[in-house]
């Protein structure tokens, strides 16, 4: 079967004055991965970075929904411990009923954001990360139970695919149990266990809305006309995320050129080696030949890719070359 190929947006602007221009980029981009033909569109969760614009994804979904026509939309996903599982479930009725036949509903355990912003999260100011199963258990019922009380209101026009995002023994076995589609976030922990998908598989139990398993498998990827070429956007994006995780960066992200100039030392060198292996970069064939690998080894039903450069047209050109590897 051939791999599907999907897009996950994160939204990040390279200066923190430029928010509301990241997210017409974001719009541009999700029209332009429907012309390309990709499966779906998701867009991530993250908050209190200033990078970041789009830190509520159920509405940027409802803008992305209006720019385009026919491309599924998805949450990469909602961090359900931050809020009200009936809460979340209206939401994503009112988008399905605007978007009838689109809406992907992704959710995850993870914070997306430090602990005193998670705090800051929480309306009682105690995260509910513990809580993640029930609270997964709960919203799959108000989605999905006619019996469910209260009701969500307006009722969605069909069952919202719900999927489990993760990168962790105990999410692949949550995702296995309540009959779920899984979504491996290699790109967020490089290191992700080969097996995971395949231990969701073999534990995997069919539900009403799920007969067999299914499973994406995201990474990175930086396509390019060369090698050379995407190299230079790889080593940008990867110094950009070290100075941010190394507490570097003040939200401006270096551009290409700065990187290229950029004094490399051990520890950079050993952060981006830990992450080559789990993702894939060069030209099309590079890449393609790249992310076959992975997914055999991943035992993925579908790829979505993500594809961090500081520039839209390089993203829109990495996005074209990825699809015509694949066509």
């Amino acid at each position: 079967m051939a791999l599907k190929l999907s897009v996950l947006d994160q939204s990040l602007a390279p200066e923190p004055d430029q928010a509301a221009a990241a997210l017409q980029e974001t719009l541009q981009m999700a029209k332009w991965c429907e012309e390309l033909a990709y499966t779906r569109f998701w867009v991530s969760e993250h908050h209190a970075f200033p990078s970041v614009a789009g830190s509520a994804p159920e509405v940027l979904l409802a803008a992305l929904g209006a720019a385009t026509r026919s491309i599924r939309i998805g949450s990469g996903g909602i961090m359900l411990p931050h809020y009200s599982a009936y809460k979340v479930a209206e939401v994503f009725s009112l988008l399905a009923n605007l978007y009838p036949g689109r809406v992907d509903l992704g959710i995850g355990r993870a914070p997306g954001a430090d602990m005193a912003t998670a705090v800051a999260l929480a309306p009682d100011g105690q995260p509910k990360f513990d809580a993640f199963p029930q609270l997964a258990s709960k919203l799959s019922e108000y989605l999905w139970s006619d019996s469910a009380s209260p009701i969500v209101s307006p009722r969605p026009p069909e069952a919202i695919p719900l999927w489990m995002l993760g990168s962790s023994f105990d999410s692949a076995i949550l995702a296995a149990q309540r009959g779920l589609p899984y979504n491996l976030a290699l790109f967020i922990n490089p290191q992700a266990d080969t097996r995971l998908i395949g231990l969701y598989k073999s534990h995997f139990q069919p539900s009403q809305h799920r007969p067999h398993p299914y499973a994406i498998l995201t990474l990175s990827v930086f396509c390019a006309d060369t090698e050379e070429e995407a190299n230079a956007l790889q080593l940008t994006y990867d110094l950009n995320l070290f100075r941010f995780f190394t507490g570097q960066s003040n939200g401006r992200s270096m551009t290409p050129q700065e990187a290229s100039t950029y004094p490399i030392g051990a520890h950079e060198k050993a952060f981006i080696a830990g992450r080559q292996s789990s993702r894939a970069c060069g030209t099309q064939q590079q890449v393609k030949q790249k992310i076959e690998t992975i997914a055999a080894l991943h035992d993925a039903d579908e790829i979505m890719a993500v594809t961090n450069m500081y520039y839209l047209k390089d993203r829109k050109r990495s996005f074209q070359l990825l699809r015509e590897a694949f066509q």
